[in-house]
């Protein structure tokens, strides 16, 4: 700010420790405790999850039945056989009226 006196401002922020503040490169690990220290989590429970994950997709997952599958495959077989065939007239409708008004000489 313009009307701060230099004796005003706030000095820069090294880190932070229990004691007070205190740049990390001079405390020498003296006195000195970090707020957000350095936290080492292993994960040990892998096997764990793994577990849970093959027992969820076994016993909880509600899989369709053949007859099912067959059904919504071929309904979305349909579906996009009906749209390509929209998506073709369309086209060409427009391919036709943009060489019609291409053809009109001013």
């Amino acid at each position: 700010m313009v009307g701060r006196l230099a004796s005003q401002s706030s000095p820069p922020i090294y880190g932070n420790s229990s004691v007070g503040r205190a740049p990390v490169s001079k405390t020498g690990c003296r006195e000195f405790e970090s707020f957000f220290p350095c936290q080492f989590k292993t994960n040990m429970k892998l096997f764990k999850d793994i577990k849970e994950s093959y027992d969820e997709l076994v016993y909880k997952v509600s899989w369709p039945s053949q007859k099912d599958l067959i059904n919504s495959s071929v309904l979305v077989l349909i579906a996009s056989i009906i749209l390509a065939v929209f998506i073709w007239v369309v086209d060409k409708f427009f391919s036709l009226l943009m060489e019609l008004i291409y053809s009109i000489n001013f």
